[in-house]
């Protein structure tokens, strides 16, 4: 039983043993054989990884050759660019050297021409002052005197030239421009047609009956008493065959008057508390009338935007008058005159046509009388909010400020146009022979005037001057003062022409 069991052992034994060496020879076999398959795919590895690597030292190698060529190529043409701003910049320091040698010559010869100069200079001041000398002792006049009336000399010779030189182009400037003014200015006083002057200081009122005279002038005169009261118009009752005479300066109060009369002849009903009552009915009419008026006339020129109270002034222009010129027809047609010449420069037509209609509402306002219209004129424009341009064209048409824009000239001319015309206006006798000897007397005042004419109802002034004692020169001078001395001292319509006549006359007698 026990050697069985010990048989069987060495028997697990040796089976055990051969299995261990059989397994173990099958394992060393298989990894044998990985190990040549691992060593097979490593070294196929290498190969491509080597074949890779010189693959990419070849491309590299080509790029660095490719860039190092560029690079070579492009110190190439640095170089020879170098060598070429070398080429040129070595001529240049040679021309530079030539030019220095050339302009070092130069100043040596002008040095020595400059000796020679200084000393002929010099000389000549020595001869120049040894002939003073000599001048001065034959003359007996020192150099100073000699020179101040030379001065003298050429001043007067200057002053003649200029004058005709002045002569000369203004003559140019009128044969150049004045075709055209006369153009523009008849086209425009063409199109526009006024009334001659109609307006005065009385008016007439007609009755049916010199019954209604003493009507009219009440008991003891009381009516007519209060009328004057109410109205401040002086009633005249004379013997004129159906007809009362209104006087007064202020066509407003004769226009309440007549207006106030008419209705108190037409109702019958005449004494002081009626005609009190008649007349602050009137003085309303006349006042809504005045704005109706003026907003009529702005409508009519085709102006708009107004403020009320200019509208007002405007209105009132209609019972005011300027040398028996109706102011509102007077405005009227200077803001169409204004339009159309305006057109014609290329200006804006209604910017002038509207400073045109208001350059004289300082004529009608009640503020601050003492002030010059024009200027009171521009300073209501400039509380009513106006346009710069347009308040400048106002208070300019007569000069008392600086004209700054092209506007204002125009209205400047269209007044004076409107004003000058023949029968725009009356004018005094005692004044108009008054500005006919002021014209005259001032050219008398000027030496070698023998006689001086006003012709032309003062639109001309002939001058008459003696010849022995007047140049031709002199004449043009003379005429050319006495137009600035007229042009700046006195006010006249349109303008004066000045006439110098100057003619010498061999007389004799056969006996």
């Amino acid at each position: 039983m026990g050697i069985e069991i010990t048989i069987g052992i060495v028997s697990f034994l040796v089976g055990g043993l051969l299995t261990w060496l059989f397994i173990s020879k099958a394992l060393k076999s298989r990894s044998e054989k990985i190990i040549k398959e691992a060593e097979a795919e490593a070294e196929v590895i290498r190969k491509d990884k080597i074949l890779q690597a010189k693959e990419k030292f070849l491309q590299l190698r080509s790029e660095h050759e490719k860039e190092i060529n560029n690079r070579n190529s492009k110190v190439v043409v640095a170089e020879n660019r170098i060598k070429q701003k070398e080429s040129s910049l070595a001529q240049k320091l040679e021309e530079i050297a030539r030019k220095r040698k050339e302009v070092d010559a130069i100043r040596d010869n002008l040095t020595v021409q400059l000796e020679l100069v200084e000393k002929r200079e010099s000389d000549v001041q020595h001869m120049h002052k040894q002939q003073v000398e000599q001048l001065e002792a034959i003359s007996g006049m020192s150099g100073e005197e000699a020179k101040e009336m030379l001065i003298e000399s050429m001043k007067a010779e200057a002053k003649t030239e200029a004058m005709s030189y002045i002569n000369d182009i203004m003559d140019e400037a009128k044969i150049n421009a004045n075709k055209e003014a006369k153009r523009i200015v008849l086209q425009t006083v063409q199109r526009v047609s006024t009334e001659t002057a109609i307006e005065n200081s009385v008016t007439v009122f007609h009755i049916d009956s010199d019954e209604m005279k003493g009507r009219i002038i009440g008991r003891e005169g009381r009516n007519i008493r209060a009328l004057e009261a109410a109205t401040g118009v002086e009633i005249i009752v004379d013997d004129t065959p159906e007809a009362i005479v209104l006087s007064a300066f202020d066509p407003m109060r004769r226009e309440i008057a007549r207006l106030a009369l008419h209705q108190l002849v037409t109702d019958g009903r005449i004494h002081p508390a009626r005609i009190e009552e008649v007349v602050n009915k009137v003085r309303k009419q006349v006042e809504e009338e005045i704005i109706e008026t003026g907003k009529r006339t702005s409508i009519d020129l085709g102006i708009h935007g107004l403020h009320p109270e200019l509208i007002k002034l405007v209105g009132k222009m209609k019972y005011r008058s300027s040398y028996g010129q109706n102011l509102l027809q007077h405005s009227r047609e200077t803001a169409n005159l204004c339009a159309i010449m305006a057109s014609e420069l290329g200006l804006n037509p209604k910017r002038a046509k509207r400073a045109g209609l208001l350059h004289d509402i300082g004529k009608v306002s009640d503020e601050d009388p003492e002030l010059p219209h024009a200027i009171l004129g521009m300073k209501l424009a400039e509380k009513y909010k106006e346009k710069p341009d347009i308040c400048n064209a106002i208070g300019a048409h007569h000069d008392e400020v600086e004209m700054t824009t092209m506007i204002a000239p125009i209205i400047q001319v269209c007044d004076a146009i409107s004003g000058a015309r023949p029968g725009a206006r009356r004018e005094i006798v005692e004044a108009y022979i008054k500005r006919l000897k002021d014209l005259e007397s001032m050219a008398l005042s000027y030496p070698g005037v023998m006689k001086t004419y006003a012709i032309q109802a003062g639109r001309e002034l002939r001058v008459i001057v003696g010849a022995e004692k007047t140049t031709d020169k002199e004449a043009e001078e003379l005429s050319y003062d006495i137009a600035r001395k007229i042009q700046t001292e006195m006010t006249y319509p349109g303008q004066v022409k000045i006439t110098v006549i100057r003619e010498t006359r061999a007389i004799s007698y056969a006996k």
